[in-house]
C-alpha cells in the first residue's frame, strides 16, 4: 500500500508540475523567453517516465518490502518534497522544466536561491530519485538513474542552464 501510495502520488505531483511548467512557458514566451538546450529536454523526460516504471518494475518483481529505515527515508523524502515546492514559490512564473531565460529579466537570488547551491532543484530531483527506490529496496533504480540523473546534469543541462543564464 505504501509503494503505490508514494508513488502514485509523486507522478501526480509531477503530473501538476508539468500543467504549471506549461502555463509558465506560456507566460515567458509572451514576454519574449528564449529557449536553449531544446535537444537534451526529451532525454530528460525519457529518463524521468524510465525512472517510475523501473521502480514499478523493480518493486514488481523485488522483494516487495520497505527498507529497514523506510521511516527516516520518507521522512526525508517528504522533507525534499517541501524543499521542491520552496523552489516552485521562489521561482513564481520563471519556474519550468525547460531552459527558458526573458532578456532584461534579473536573476532569481532570493529564498533558496540565495545561498550557497547555485542549482537547489537539481539537488532535490536527485535527493528523489535516490531516496524514492531506497525506500522500496529498489537498488537497482536508485543506483542507475542516480548515475542516469546525474551525468545528464552535470554534463548537458547545467551547463547549458549556466550559458543561457549568463546571457
Amino acid at each position: 500500500m505504501m509503494f503505490w501510495l508514494l508513488w502514485l502520488l509523486t507522478i501526480l505531483q509531477r503530473l501538476v508540475e508539468l500543467v504549471y511548467a506549461k502555463r509558465n512557458e506560456r507566460w515567458m514566451k509572451e514576454r519574449g523567453a528564449v529557449e536553449f538546450g531544446q535537444s537534451h529536454y526529451k532525454w530528460m523526460v525519457l529518463l524521468h517516465i524510465g525512472f517510475f516504471v523501473s521502480l514499478l518494475l523493480e518493486w514488481s518483481v523485488g522483494s516487495r518490502t520497505l527498507h529497514t529505515f523506510w521511516v527516516p527515508m520518507t521522512v526525508g523524502f517528504i522533507i525534499v518534497q517541501g524543499m521542491r515546492i520552496l523552489v516552485l514559490q521562489t521561482l513564481g512564473r520563471f519556474w519550468n522544466t525547460k531552459v527558458l531565460v526573458i532578456p532584461g529579466e534579473v536573476l532569481v537570488t532570493t529564498g533558496v536561491y540565495g545561498g550557497k547551491i547555485r542549482h537547489p532543484n537539481y539537488l532535490i530531483v536527485s535527493l528523489e530519485i535516490l531516496l524514492l527506490p531506497l525506500i522500496f529496496q529498489a537498488y537497482i533504480t536508485a543506483i542507475c538513474f542516480t548515475i542516469l540523473n546525474g551525468a545528464l546534469l552535470l554534463f548537458v543541462r547545467i551547463p547549458i542552464e549556466e550559458r543561457a543564464l549568463s546571457r
